[in-house]
């Protein structure tokens, strides 16, 4: 499998950031076009990174699992859940299958603005639209399962 030399750069760079800003890369995987890694923070935050030869942006996933039986729970928080992820500079993607629906939360960077800074204020922001999501779920509270529950 041969990565150009632009993609080799590309994942060079995210994983040095990653690590400057304190992050572990888990579970990384090479394709011949894309890279995808979870990562982690000692806090234990999780989330995945994706970088794709054809994009010009490194790009950050978030992904809440829930059971098919709260469809109706979910639908009643979609104009919330819009708003916050307007808010923070995500977006997301909502799926459903195989009784189960999916919220991935999803941010972006481009690869020209990526140094230490702009990540590490991308992040954060990220981390807010997820904090305030899985506040919004009420996942503590109702779901017993701690804040980690639901990560990628």
């Amino acid at each position: 499998m041969k990565y150009s030399k632009l993609m080799k750069e590309r994942v060079r760079r995210t994983e040095v950031l990653f690590r400057e800003l304190g992050y572990e890369l888990t579970d990384s995987e090479m394709l011949e076009d894309s890279y995808t890694a979870g990562f982690e923070s000692d806090d234990g935050f999780q989330g995945g990174l994706f970088i794709d030869r054809e994009s010009k942006f490194l790009e950050l996933a978030f992904t809440f699992a829930f059971s098919a039986h709260f469809a109706d729970f979910i639908r009643s928080r979609l104009e919330d859940i819009v708003h916050i992820c307007y808010e923070y500079g995500s977006y997301f993607n909502l799926e459903t299958g195989d009784g189960e629906i999916a919220l991935s939360v999803f941010s972006k960077i481009y690869y020209a603005g990526l140094n230490y800074f702009s990540l590490k204020e991308t992040v954060r922001d990220y981390r807010e639209a997820i904090d305030t999501l899985e506040e919004l779920f009420q996942i503590q509270r109702e779901f017993g399962r701690g804040v980690s529950y639901g990560d990628t």
